[in-house]
């Protein structure tokens, strides 16, 4: 089983997760969502494809599942978005906010905790997406290996790393993140972008097999998904999960989006 539960050096290369270089406070819910360049795309409910059998044994079991229909972000959140939000809900700058490259307005923020990206969604009246929610968003009804469907991983659909795990690659035009929503052909059928690759994104909840009931949860993990700019194929792929620390606010490519109703 290869699933990413240590901590320190060897997780940093093992997950991929690459390092450059007042906790936010919970204002009341229900501020107007102010971006209209990153709305949010309705997902229809239903019956889905959730986990696979084929990968990591933390992916298991395949199964189908029934899920409400709900909305996401068509894009990561922005580093323009986020300081926003810094001012308006007195949140904390992210880790990068000044980084030449990764600080730029239109690239995904990254170096934010689970705390800040939670802080954020909550401040809008919306919430991080659940394992199931990005699965959906992600992969569709029947099971798609990546966002766009089954079609390798090419450079011009997303925002991937070397061959081999976990190196950046230029080949797509950009040595590490890029800007929101510059690979259309990666899309999903809906028009949500970067679902795959460009930055991993916090999910709601805690890192546990599947089925694991509420009581018996461990808290030490959350986790991410969709990997990033320095991803393998392996990674890619739209059932792997990465477990991490959600102190944790230094990596170069972590990210997230927002959920609703």
């Amino acid at each position: 089983m290869r699933q990413c539960r240590n901590i320190g050096a060897a997780l940093l290369l093992a997950a991929g997760v690459f390092v450059w270089g007042s906790d936010p406070n919970l204002a009341d819910a229900g501020h107007p969502w102010p971006f209209p360049e990153n709305p949010l795309i309705a997902i229809p409910g239903g019956a889905f494809v959730f986990g696979a059998d084929d990968g990591e044994e933390n992916e298991k079991p395949r199964q189908t599942i029934e899920i409400p229909g709900f909305t996401v972000n068509r894009t990561e959140i922005t580093n323009a978005e986020y300081r926003r939000f810094v001012v308006e809900g007195q949140g904390r700058a992210s880790n990068f906010d000044r980084h030449p490259e990764l600080g730029k307005d239109d690239r995904p923020v990254v170096g934010v905790s689970w705390d800040d990206a939670d802080a954020f969604c909550r401040f809008y009246g919306l919430k991080l997406p659940t394992e199931q929610q990005f699965e959906r968003a992600a992969r569709g009804a029947t099971g798609r290996k990546y966002a766009w469907g089954d079609a390798p991983a090419t450079p011009d659909r997303v925002s991937r790393g070397s061959e081999t795990c976990c190196g950046p690659d230029a080949a797509d035009g950009f040595p590490a993140t890029a800007p929101v929503g510059s690979f259309p052909k990666g899309n999903t059928p809906e028009g949500v972008a970067d679902l795959t690759g460009n930055v991993w994104e916090w999910m709601d909840g805690w890192y546990n097999p599947y089925g694991t009931p509420p009581a018996a949860e461990d808290k030490t993990y959350r986790v991410l998904r969709g990997g990033a700019w320095n991803s393998d194929d392996w990674k890619l792929r739209t059932t792997y999960r990465l477990a991490y620390r959600g102190d944790f606010r230094y990596a170069a490519n972590g990210g997230f989006r927002c959920v609703g109703p």
